[in-house]
């Protein structure tokens, strides 16, 4: 991959209780301290924004598999969840992809094995293994 530099700006007002922006060139969102942790809850938490990262590093690299496979993608969905304790820290992701009606046997094996090399292809969530991360792929493959 080449070299990237990413900038992002935040800005925060309030104290624990208040508010703050995380903007980059294609992300305005709003950040908080998580009202169970004595904030004010109205935002995105920053493991929040770090299981939003690995998701999206994990979509694409799906995006990109099924492409470079040439399957007859109709549709792709992914929900990731995480639960995170003192012991552990865990990301699940749940794709779902549908291919088209006429997709052979094959294709959608294809497919499924995507699923699976899209985590390993994946270098948010590889650098977050090496962190201990656990991360996890059930995936569903089915055609219209």
């Amino acid at each position: 991959m080449p070299d990237m530099k990413v900038k992002v700006n935040g800005a925060w007002d309030g104290g624990v209780k208040g508010n703050g922006t995380l903007k980059t060139d294609f992300i305005d969102t709003k950040i908080a301290i998580p009202a169970p942790l004595g904030g004010s809850g109205n935002g995105a938490h920053p493991k929040e924004v770090l299981v939003s990262s690995v998701t999206t590093c994990y979509t694409a690299t799906l995006v990109f598999m099924l492409e470079s496979r040439k399957l007859p993608v109709a549709e792709l969905t992914v929900h990731s969840e995480a639960n995170i304790s003192d012991n552990e820290f865990k990301i699940t992701h749940h794709p779902h992809i549908v291919l088209s009606s006429n997709a052979t046997p094959e294709q959608i094996e294809s497919a499924q094995r995507a699923t699976e090399a899209a985590d390993k292809g994946c270098e948010v969530g590889n650098m977050l293994k090496k962190a201990d991360v656990k991360i996890e792929v059930q995936g569903k493959v089915s055609s219209k």
